[in-house]
């Protein structure tokens, strides 16, 4: 069935992002991501005291593959 759409404005779509106006089968975007970071590195709000007199993150990975993208079409 088709699609009515009336004005539509775009302001920013990430690199793996998917934009679709109208009728659509499957959407699969492929995107993989592996992050770092230290003791509180995430940490949001207004006036966070944080102290981390010895902090270290482990980056070593001895696997090398996490999740990987191999049956998507």
């Amino acid at each position: 069935m088709p699609a009515m759409v009336g004005a539509v404005q775009v302001i920013s779509i990430g690199s793996s992002g998917v934009f679709n106006i109208g009728d659509v089968y499957k959407i699969m975007p492929v995107s993989t991501a592996k992050t770092f970071s230290g003791a509180g590195s995430f940490n949001t709000g207004d006036a966070i005291t944080l102290y981390n007199n010895r902090s270290s993150t482990n980056t070593f990975d001895q696997d090398s593959v996490d999740q990987g993208n191999y049956f998507n079409a």
